[in-house]
């Protein structure tokens, strides 16, 4: 019989499955993107301790909302406190969303910054 899935299910199954190949190190720590409708989030991971090393989202921005302008504002203040902290590689986790929209606008605009992934 069918069983329904919901989206975000099918999501972090996919996330889990990439999370397999995935892995961020001290010298190329994982950056992650977590999307919700009313904001966007991201964090610079080392895996190997279990460390999130620098953190950016839309509440620490005055760009209130989940669009695409905020997205890039979050990529650009990433990118800027992770070269405060002098991490300049990073492998990007997309957390199972879709590259298109607020993610690749965040990647881009962390891209644009300085970071290399």
């Amino acid at each position: 019989m069918f069983k329904p899935v919901d989206k975000n299910a099918r999501r972090i199954k996919r996330h889990g499955r990439a999370r397999m190949n995935i892995v961020g190190t001290a010298l190329r720590p994982r950056l992650n993107v977590f999307r919700s409708n009313t904001g966007i989030y991201a964090q610079i991971i080392n895996d190997e301790i279990h460390h999130t090393l620098v953190a950016a989202s839309t509440l620490d921005l005055e760009i209130k909302g989940g669009n695409i302008e905020a997205a890039k504002a979050v990529g650009a203040l990433i990118a800027k406190k992770a070269l405060e902290q002098g991490i300049v590689k990073v492998v990007f986790d997309r957390g199972g969303y879709i590259y298109h929209g607020r993610v690749k606008a965040l990647a881009e605009a962390a891209r644009e910054a300085g970071l290399e992934f």
